[in-house]
Formats: structure tokens, C-alpha cells, sequence
């Protein structure tokens, strides 16, 4: 047993080193990176006018939620989405929530404990990994989250690996062409810059909605077309 406690430590860590991010980029394509809403502004997510401001509602009608479909909430925050997505979903559903943030996800198990909801699976990711079973959703839906990723390369594939054959990946960020739209340059994007990455990494544009206040939405399925560089 002594001879293998080398052996051991040694596996543990390169384990250890497996899970280990990356260096995370400040740009990406030409885009500047934001930072990471912290999850002290967890309030501001659940804020009285969202609705009139993001027609949250509208949103998801346009997603076109069926009963029994497996959907990831991914930067759920809270649970602002992952709430009205479980009840959609139903008792044969099931929601993947995820959240970099720990203090998130126990504020979003305090709701889900609060409200009863049995469906939600909480997921404490990584900046470069959101731990999702590989060909498990038929939607990933992001809304005003993918523009934080500090390693949008690794999370992209790690989505399309976790995207069933005919998922799609539902894709809301407020629109960088409306200057009107009040929110700081860094949290926006362009259609323009939204295909140039969602195309570099192997998605194609399958629909959108353009019918939100201040938000683009857009749905991305798998380019089979597509190979990695």
C-alpha cells in the first residue's frame, strides 16, 4: 500500500490539474468581454419592470416549451427563468439550471424549495464547463449571460456536445444596433458579431424573434457542416 501512495497523489493531481480552467480572455472575435454580473445584483434580476422592459413572457412563448422536454437555463441566476421553464416542462420534464456563481445557486435552491418544484437539477459550473450530460437538451437558453463568458470557445462546444441532435440553443442578448436600448456597450451584441461566433463554433442561425423591446433572440441548431479547427 505504501508503494501506491505515489501513484496516487499523482493521479489526484493530474485530476486536480484536469479541472483546472484556462487562462479566460478579455476579448474575443473583436468583442470586448464583460464581466460577470455579481451575485450580490441578484435583486435586480427579479426587478418589478423587467417585464415591460424585456417582455420575459413573450420570451418564453417564443421558445415553445413542450411537456417532457429536458432544457438548460444556463446563468440562471436565481431562478427568474428555471421557474416559469420547470412549470412549462412539466413532471416528465426536467430543467438543468446552471450558475458559476455558488451564491446563486443556493438562492435559486432556496426558491425551488420555497415553490415545491421537484424538476430542477441545480449545476454549479465552471467558467470553462457547465457540467451537462453530454446529448441531453433539446434547448440551452441563455439570456443576457453568453456575452460573460470569459471562455465562450470551451462553453460553445461544451453546449453542443450537451445539445441533443435536433437541440437548439436559444440566444438573448440586448441589441448592440439600438442605441436607445439603456444598457452599458460591453453587455450588448450585434446580430453581426452574434453569427461570427455562434458560426465559428459550429452552430447555424434556425430562427429568430425580433418582435422583443430591447433584446435580440435567436435560435441556433448544430452546423453538421462544421469542423473543429
Amino acid at each position: 500500500m505504501t508503494r501506491l501512495l505515489p501513484c496516487l497523489l499523482l493521479l489526484s493531481c493530474l485530476a486536480a490539474r484536469a479541472e483546472e480552467a484556462p487562462p479566460g480572455l478579455t476579448e474575443y472575435l473583436g468583442r470586448q468581454i464583460a464581466m460577470t454580473m455579481h451575485w450580490k445584483g441578484a435583486e435586480w434580476l427579479m426587478r418589478r419592470v423587467r417585464e415591460q422592459e424585456e417582455s420575459p413572457t413573450l420570451m418564453r412563448r417564443q421558445l415553445d416549451v413542450k411537456p417532457g422536454m429536458t432544457i438548460c437555463d444556463m446563468g440562471c441566476g436565481n431562478g427568474f427563468h428555471t421557474l416559469p421553464l420547470a412549470a412549462a416542462v412539466g413532471e416528465k420534464g426536467k430543467i438543468y439550471a446552471v450558475d458559476v456563481q455558488p451564491e446563486m445557486i443556493e438562492m435559486l435552491r432556496a426558491n425551488l424549495e420555497r415553490k415545491g418544484v421537484k424538476n430542477v437539477e441545480p449545476i454549479n459550473g465552471r467558467f470553462h464547463d457547465p457540467r451537462l450530460p453530454a446529448n441531453s437538451c433539446d434547448m440551452i437558453l441563455l439570456v443576457d449571460v453568453y456575452h460573460e463568458f470569459s471562455h465562450p470557445v470551451q462553453m460553445l462546444a461544451a453546449m453542443r456536445a450537451a445539445l441533443k441532435k435536433d437541440g437548439v440553443l436559444a440566444l438573448v442578448e440586448f441589441r448592440a444596433e439600438d442605441d436607445t436600448v439603456p444598457i452599458k456597450p460591453e453587455h450588448k451584441m450585434s446580430k453581426e458579431q452574434i453569427h461570427k461566433e455562434m458560426n465559428a463554433n459550429g452552430f447555424k442561425l434556425a430562427r429568430e424573434f425580433d418582435g422583443l423591446p430591447w433584446q435580440h433572440l435567436m435560435f441556433f441548431g448544430k452546423d453538421d457542416t462544421w469542423k473543429a479547427p
